[in-house]
C-alpha cells in the first residue's frame, strides 16, 4: 500500500538552479484531504511561500505557512478556530550512496538535515509537515478543565463480606 499524500508538488534538484521560489495554495478539495490527514474539523484557508536555495551542502527551504483551521477541543468537542503564521528554514542534503559493507548511522538528532532521495524534493509535502508541526496536538478551549470523575463506590462481590465484617466489629466493642 502507498501513501497518498494531500498535497505535492514535486521539484527536481537539477531545476533548482541558483534558486527558486514557490507559492502553493490548495483548492478546496486538497484542503479537504490536507484537513482529513491531520485529523482537522476544517481548513478553511491556506497558503505556503517556499523559497529554495543552494546551500554550503546541500540546499536551504525556507518558507512562510498561513491557514486558518478549525480543531476540535480534546475535552468538550467544540469547535476550536486556529489561525497560524509561521516562518520556517530547514536544511536538505541528497543521500550518498551506500558503500558496500558499510554500515548506515541513522539519528534522529532534529539538528540534522532532511535527506533528499531521487533527485526530487515535494515542497507540497514539506508545506503541509510544517503545518502539521504548529497544531497543537491536544487543542483544548480557553476555560475548558478535565475534572476528574468520582471514584465509584466498591462494586467488589467482596464488598458485602467487608461491610459485614466491620459491622460485626462495631457489635462486639
Amino acid at each position: 500500500m502507498s501513501l497518498v499524500l494531500p498535497l505535492t508538488e514535486i521539484v527536481r534538484i537539477n531545476e533548482i538552479g541558483t534558486g527558486l521560489f514557490r507559492a502553493l495554495e490548495p483548492d478546496d478539495g486538497t484542503r479537504t484531504k490536507i484537513a482529513r490527514s491531520l485529523d482537522l474539523a476544517s481548513l478553511d484557508a491556506f497558503t505556503a511561500t517556499l523559497t529554495l536555495k543552494p546551500a554550503r551542502v546541500g540546499w536551504t527551504l525556507s518558507g512562510r505557512i498561513v491557514a486558518d483551521a478549525v480543531q476540535t477541543c480534546g475535552l468538550t468537542l467544540e469547535p476550536l478556530p486556529v489561525s497560524i503564521d509561521k516562518a520556517f528554514s530547514l536544511d536538505l542534503i541528497e543521500a550518498a550512496e551506500p558503500v558496500a559493507g558499510e554500515e548506515v548511522e541513522i539519528t534522529l538528532d532534529d539538528d540534522s538535515p532532511d535527506v533528499v532521495e531521487d533527485g526530487r524534493i515535494d515542497l507540497g509535502q514539506y508545506a503541509v509537515e510544517q503545518l502539521a508541526l504548529t497544531l497543537d496536538p491536544f487543542p483544548r478551549k480557553p476555560g475548558a478543565e478535565f475534572v476528574q470523575p468520582e471514584e465509584p463506590a466498591d462494586i467488589s462481590p467482596f464488598a458485602v463480606l467487608k461491610a459485614f465484617r466491620e459491622s460485626d466489629t462495631t457489635d462486639k466493642g
